[in-house]
């Protein structure tokens, strides 16, 4: 159940966001931060602020469902526990800042749930010993490589020219569609996971 929120949680977050874009037609999606659809200049603020608030405490359920897995899986402790925290951390973060709406300096929680970038991370440590997840592994590094590039380009830390005033909301919507979307990706192909790996303990 708790993967099942992982699942839902970017659902959620890319419904509410496209719901509060078309509530606000003069929204400039290239030009606007994604905040802005919550803030007071909003029309509908609460479409944005209730789809972010709920899609946080679903991706803080999902954690729990990851640690469980991985200790289900491989009965790695250490990082199941640290999987389930980054996940609560970026959950706890995401709440917030629904409550808290920019540009309310405590908006700013939101940075918290960068800290999900290193999830792939450790969710292939956690699971390093199973030799029958290569493609799923194989995901985890490709979608912690994208994040990386992606955090490396929007912090201008090199190119400074590639993300401007003119463009920022585009790379800000591909930041967030990988940020939270490979979430969904993870949580499904894990739930299959323990599907297959139930009938093997019964049998053992």
């Amino acid at each position: 159940m708790l993967l099942i929120c992982g699942m839902a949680a970017p659902l959620l977050a890319l419904a509410s966001t496209l719901l509060a874009m078309a509530a606000n037609p003069s929204f400039n999606p290239a030009r606007q931060y994604l905040s802005e659809l919550g803030g007071a200049s909003a029309g509908t603020p609460m479409i944005f602020n209730a789809g972010v608030f709920s899609a946080g405490l679903m991706a803080g359920l999902a954690g729990g469902g990851f640690g469980l897995t991985i200790l289900t899986l491989t009965n790695a402790r250490l990082v199941a526990a640290l999987t389930a925290t980054v996940f609560g951390l970026a959950g706890l973060g995401m709440a917030r800042a629904a409550l808290y709406p920019w540009p309310d300096p405590r908006h700013l929680a939101i940075n918290l749930a960068l800290g999900i970038q290193i999830a792939p991370l450790l969710l292939l440590w956690g699971l390093r010993a199973r030799r029958d997840m290569r493609r799923f592994k194989i995901f985890l590094l490709l979608v912690f490589v994208v994040m990386a590039v992606l955090t490396v380009l929007t912090k201008h830390l090199m190119f400074p020219s590639l993300v401007n005033d003119a463009n920022v909301g585009w790379w800000e919507r591909a930041y967030a569609l990988i940020l939270v979307g490979w979430v969904g990706v993870a949580a499904f192909a894990l739930e299959r996971c323990l599907r297959r790996h139930e009938p093997d303990s019964k049998a053992a």
